[in-house]
């Protein structure tokens, strides 16, 4: 219905303002959302009234009224007029001002807002669990599909040169990315540098790590100085940031080597970006998901020892999940996203796409912790290898149509001695919904490509941008204080167990905030091509080092991820 099909609206307005009653109604629309008042259908049909007048009159809003089902008294909307004519000036003088996307608003979300804040140091001693060095493969094909630990010890015995290792990844960065387009930027110059000074300080027996020496990419969302940092969008495509990112600067420190900085979907949205779609090494006829699709890609196919993700809404798990490597999105707040680009301040997550849960172990015990620069990063313990004994912690699962005897995750873990507990994941709450909380702040992020009819090479994002400025700032809050509920209601069930196996929880544990681990489980026919299959395990809010445990333990028992995709069949493919 519109205000044209109920024409009675209409019999209190003069000819000359029915004449005036054409929109403004992007600027109309954001003053009434900003109130709170009505709905978005309401504030459609009064923005209706106005064009090129800048003034909203008594008329306007009466004749939206019909469809806010708020009916106002003459005294009701004369106060009106003046709240929203006043709101305008104060949404102009609030416009003015520049807001870089490095600029977060002065609330932060806590996954744990119970606990208290951490004070006890960070410790990043860890280990690999094993510490022999295996031999160096004979081909270097080999060699490139090492996990971390293994090049970690053969650099720290000095059997293979970072350089060396770099150049192989280089290399094959170089071969393979014509077809599976996962480069935005290589880094060659900088990474033969810290290649070469890592040589130096091994053979000095400065030794930093098992990350030291070691080839990664980092999403091209991650901020590098002197590098592009496109945020796979063609609007930021010569985007230059002077900033260095937190997790950048901790894996310098750490030792690795910036080899390439990859693709992702456009502003962090599938794996479409201004370069084409980012291929799946299992198959090129698919793309490898989003929107850490070059950092899915690229470890898949051997083309780095690991890379950098990040994670809003499924952008680690799912291309981890469709290109067969093993990721970790971690607890909100674990890691800091000082230098990242923003899309949801209360959402989103850095974490490791590697080739073993180990590798992710490592990886993540040298980016974790507070670092003053991103509000929400907090420090809480971490240990790799786990002190705690495998059969003390409390595995659940989702009950589900069959029972459990018949799956295969549930009979590894009771083999490996965990204890099997049936758990149900909070249902009642409107998880769908809750997306408005994404979206909105990603509407505010982006605000001025809104503004700049900025929607080529966005993907989907300029259409969500654009219905989420007319969300209530009333209805926002509204979706924030369900999430609160469903924060109690996941904390309630996790009192049950350490972690629990499975789960369609993608929406859930990304507003909640709980870390979780993704590794293959199996193989299957997709299209006549084996496509890998994936597992899940969530932990509890900072309980990475049991999450991981298990996931490493069942990854041992099963070694699905040792199998690597058809490279020499690729080129084939094309």
């Amino acid at each position: 219905m519109t205000p044209e099909s109920n024409p009675d609206i209409y019999k209190n307005v003069s000819r000359s303002d029915k004449f005036q009653l054409t929109p403004t109604r992007r600027r109309l629309l954001q003053w009434l959302a900003g109130l709170g008042i009505g709905s978005t259908v309401f504030h459609r049909a009064l923005a209706t009234a106005a064009e090129e007048n800048t003034t909203i009159t008594v008329e306007m809003i009466q004749q939206a009224e019909w469809i806010a089902g708020i009916p106002l008294s003459d005294e009701d909307r004369e106060a009106l007029t003046g709240s929203l004519n006043r709101q305008q000036k104060h949404y102009q003088a609030i416009r003015a001002v520049s807001l870089p996307n490095e600029i977060p608003p002065a609330l932060s979300f806590s996954p744990a807002p119970w606990l208290p804040p951490s004070c006890e140091p960070v410790r990043r001693g860890v280990e690999p669990m094993g510490r022999a060095a295996p031999k160096k493969p004979e081909r270097d094909e080999d060699l490139a599909f090492l996990p971390v630990t293994a090049l970690a010890a053969l650099l720290r015995t000095r059997q293979i040169s970072s350089v060396g290792l770099t150049k192989l990844y280089l290399e094959r960065l170089r071969q393979f990315d014509p077809i599976l387009h996962c480069v935005i930027s290589y880094t060659e110059e900088l990474a033969l540098k810290q290649a070469e000074r890592a040589d130096r300080e091994i053979a000095a027996g400065r030794y930093r790590g098992p990350l030291h020496g070691i080839p990664w990419g980092a999403k091209d969302l991650i901020a590098y100085p002197g590098y592009r940092t496109t945020w796979g969008a063609a609007p930021f495509k010569d985007q230059t940031l002077t900033a260095k990112a937190t997790v950048a600067r901790r894996l310098d420190e750490a030792g690795a080597v910036l080899a390439a900085k990859l693709s992702l979907g456009a502003l962090a949205m599938g794996d479409q970006w201004f370069g084409g779609q980012t291929r799946n090494p299992w198959n090129l006829k698919r793309g490898s998901s989003g929107s850490s699709a070059g950092s899915a890609a690229a470890t898949a196919a051997g083309l780095v020892g690991f890379a950098l993700g990040s994670e809003t809404l499924g952008s680690i798990v799912s291309p981890s999940r469709t290109c067969g490597v093993t990721g970790l999105r971690p607890t909100f707040g674990r890691v800091s996203r000082h230098g990242c680009m923003t899309l949801s301040w209360s959402m989103d997550k850095i974490g490791p796409l590697a080739r073993s849960v180990e590798d992710c172990a490592l990886v993540f015990a040298a980016i974790y912790g507070f670092d003053g620069l991103d509000p929400s990063a907090v420090d809480r313990p971490f240990a790799w290898p786990s002190r705690r004994e495998l059969h003390t912690l409390r595995i659940g699962y989702i009950e589900e149509k069959g029972g459990i005897d018949q799956r295969d995750e549930v009979r590894v873990l009771r083999d490996l001695g965990l204890r099997m507990v049936p758990i149900k994941l909070p249902s009642k709450l409107p998880l769908d919904a809750l997306r408005l909380i994404l979206d909105t702040e990603a509407a505010a992020v982006f605000d001025d490509l809104t503004r700049r009819g900025v929607r080529e090479g966005l993907n989907a994002w300029s259409n969500i941008f654009r219905a989420h400025q007319f969300v209530p700032a009333v209805e926002y809050l509204r979706a924030q204080r369900i999430r609160t509920l469903l924060q109690r209601e996941m904390a309630e069930v996790m009192e049950q167990v350490d972690l629990y196996v499975g789960g369609n929880d993608l929406v859930l544990t990304n507003l909640t905030g709980h870390p979780t681990v993704v590794l293959p489980s199996g193989f299957r026919k997709v299209g006549g091509r084996e496509q890998p299959t994936a597992l899940t395990f969530t932990g509890r809010l900072y309980g990475e080092t049991e999450l991981l445990a298990v996931a490493h333990a069942y990854q041992q028992a099963t070694g699905h991820h040792l199998k690597r995709p058809p490279m020499e069949e690729l080129k084939e493919q094309k």
